[in-house]
């Protein structure tokens, strides 16, 4: 019992902790000084403008190589794909307003059959 209560004389623990508090604080450091500088700014903006500039090449490429084989390219299908959402959206309306005239006219016949029941109950008297 007496060996649990006393602190022990290297406790590598204890050192492996202040090792790394210390190193995540330098290199928290040196990224925030690193941040803070102008020429780090440039450089991320160089970089997108080079990732940008290549991704407009892969596109530019893509479209030219889908149009060799005549395959659709991407704003070809996207230019279908919003016609036929157009012509589903159409066709919704067409059958709603198909359902309301079709209940109007089932409400007219239903009219004309009581019309007809009652001449046709006066002709027989």
């Amino acid at each position: 019992m007496r060996l649990l209560t006393k602190p022990l004389p290297f406790d590598p623990f204890t050192m492996w902790k202040t090792f790394y508090e210390q190193t995540e604080a330098n290199w928290t450091s040196a990224i925030h000084e690193t941040l803070k500088k102008e020429s780090f700014s440039e450089g991320m903006g160089e970089t997108l403008n080079y990732y940008l500039q290549a991704q407009e090449l892969k596109n530019d490429t893509t479209e030219s190589f889908l149009k060799s084989v005549n395959m659709p390219t991407r704003s070809e299908v996207a230019d279908i794909a919003s016609l036929i959402i157009n012509v589903e959206s159409k066709l919704d309306t067409l059958d709603d307003r198909f359902d309301e005239e079709m209940n109007q006219l089932i409400k007219a016949v239903s009219n004309l059959d009581e019309k007809l029941d009652k001449i046709l109950e006066l002709l027989s008297n």
